[in-house]
């Protein structure tokens, strides 16, 4: 059964940056695109970022330009950089593959607040 856990998240103020880490069980990622996902209070799951096994990258319009994302297959890692963090980015990040695969991880929280 494949796991992803994710790590990195915290409390940032407006304006700041966090940088995301997904570590995935076996070669997942080698197979299949990777993708970052986030879900905020009382709001439905969606996808932020993905990756292809080619490196090709994808962003929501909410994100692109702030948010950048990697993979390390070396590793099994994918990475979320995100900058110029506001507000509206405050949700639980979750990563896995692109569309879904298996169960959700716990996921890391991320607060953007003064």
């Amino acid at each position: 059964q494949v796991q992803f856990v994710e790590s990195g998240g915290g409390l940032v103020q407006p304006g700041g940056s966090l940088r995301l880490s997904c570590a995935a069980s076996g070669s997942i990622f080698r197979r299949y695109a990777a993708g970052w996902y986030r879900q905020a209070p009382g709001e439905q799951r969606e996808l932020v970022a993905y990756i292809t096994t080619t490196a090709g990258t994808n962003y929501a319009e909410s994100v692109k330009g702030r948010f950048a994302i990697s993979r390390d297959d070396a590793k099994n890692t994918v990475y979320l950089q995100m900058n110029s963090l506001t507000p509206e980015d405050t949700a639980v990040y979750y990563c896995s593959t692109r569309p879904p695969f298996g169960s959700w991880g716990q996921g890391t929280q991320v607060t953007v607040s003064s």
